[in-house]
């Protein structure tokens, strides 16, 4: 029963992190990310980050760099304070952050950058 609650503790707590990770990283960058995804220069990655799809001015991939370090801190303390690993926390970002991509933007797949 104790095991139960912490697993569904856990997944509360990462539901609401990972929901805030994938709105934006940092709200002043949020309009820039969903300008920089809809033009389609970058996209989800299948590790939990965002990813260059194509060109990219160097203020967009500034943003991407920002964005995913601030990414990897918080998965870090979703990782530590759950007892899961980062590869763990990244994976379930990278599904998360995948499935609320709308469609025509890119998403990652196992061949390269596609349309979804």
């Amino acid at each position: 029963m104790q095991i139960k609650q912490n697993l569904f503790r856990f997944m509360a707590v990462l539901a609401v992190s990972l929901t805030m990770i994938v709105a934006g990283a940092s709200s002043a960058w949020s309009a820039d990310i969903r300008s920089a995804k809809a033009a389609g220069q970058i996209g989800e990655q299948l590790n939990g980050y965002l990813g260059v799809v194509s060109s990219a001015p160097a203020d967009v991939r500034a943003m991407v760099q920002d964005i995913n370090q601030k990414r990897r801190a918080v998965y870090q303390r979703i990782a530590s304070k759950n007892g899961t690993s980062l590869q763990a926390v990244e994976q379930m970002a990278a599904k998360k952050a995948i499935n609320k991509t709308p469609p025509g933007q890119y998403i990652q797949s196992s061949g390269g950058w596609v349309k979804k």
